[in-house]
């Protein structure tokens, strides 16, 4: 067997442990370790190193089984990205650092299961905090005030794992407090939270992710990539869909789930359509949503004729004027 042959071959068996081995890896294997940490009373740090190998991860399957190739290619928004992830990722272990401060202004009434076994305490915390996240992120599409602030996720034009933290602070904000709140009213403890919050950063490393994984019938309720994508269709009300953060259950129930197994992305597809040219600099990102230009109306823009009968049919490429 030649060299070339043994180096194909090898390549290959690296692409097939990536393409249906990194989810498990990220899902189980890092939020396990996350979980093991925070059970152990281990200091905090260990959950940062734990995300810095989780972004590694991410950033080397990108490169092994890229989506899009050209995905990977910076587009003078690397930099940008990188700020976006420092401030959201900083804000989220405050709010973490900050529950003992609330609990004292705000006393719970002890609700807290702690009997349950850890992991069971994660999960029912994430569960809820999918609900609180979802209903936010729902609304962001339909409050004009709220989705201001939304369309700085919308602007993304290449899909990547960073792009899950490329979110204005005042909104990553929002959809937290809705997440978080009802946890803290019920006593959630320091350490669950701790692992929630590794859980979101992983979460959306997956859920942008660039890589081809393949995670079977598991994608029609969890909420990764391959539905993640529907929801950045650039159309207003074509990517009104797929709000969850951690699961697609609440999607089903809303009826805002959307799937099509035979679309493919590019590119030309993500953004936003009626604000093609929406800024790209981090600064000029925080100011706009502040601005006269910075939000859009919803009004039907065309006509069509049905039996006769003029009926309201907005042009999805139009559907939001600005």
């Amino acid at each position: 067997m030649s060299t070339t042959s043994m180096t194909s071959m090898a390549t290959s068996a690296v692409q097939v442990v990536a393409r249906y081995g990194y989810v498990p890896f990220m899902l189980i294997g890092l939020n396990g370790a996350g979980i093991a940490v925070a059970a152990a009373g281990a200091p905090k740090y260990w959950l940062m190193v734990i995300l810095v190998v989780a972004i590694a991860t991410a950033f080397l399957v990108e490169r092994v089984i890229p989506y899009d190739p050209e995905w990977n290619h910076d587009r003078a928004d690397s930099t940008r990205d990188r700020i976006h992830v420092a401030v959201n990722e900083t804000l989220i272990l405050g709010s973490v650092a900050a529950i003992p401060l609330l609990a004292a202004i705000v006393p719970a009434p002890q609700l807290w299961p702690y009997s349950w076994p850890f992991v069971a305490q994660v999960l029912a915390a994430i569960l809820v905090a999918d609900f609180g996240i979802t209903v936010v992120h729902l609304a962001s599409h339909k409050i004009g005030v709220l989705w201001r602030f939304h369309a700085v996720h919308h602007s993304i034009t290449r899909f990547y794992g960073l792009n899950g933290l490329m979110k204005h602070p005042l909104h990553q904000t929002a959809e937290m407090a809705a997440g978080v709140a009802p946890l803290i009213l019920i006593g959630l403890p320091v350490n669950v939270a701790s692992v929630l919050a590794l859980a979101v950063a992983i979460q959306l490393l997956l859920q942008h992710s660039n890589a081809d994984y393949r995670i079977g019938p598991a994608k029609y309720v969890l909420a990764l990539n391959e539905g993640h994508r529907f929801h950045h269709l650039k159309w207003a009300g074509i990517g009104d869909v797929n709000f969850g953060l951690f699961t697609l259950v609440w999607d089903h129930l809303l009826r805002t789930y959307s799937y099509d197994p035979a679309r493919r992305f590019d590119s030309t597809q993500l953004g936003m359509a009626a604000k093609p040219d929406y800024p790209s600099g981090y600064l000029r990102q925080m100011i706009y949503p502040f601005t006269r230009d910075g939000g859009c109306t919803l009004t039907p823009t065309a006509t069509a004729a049905t039996n006769g009968t003029e009926t309201s049919t907005p042009d999805p490429s139009e559907k939001y004027r600005c």
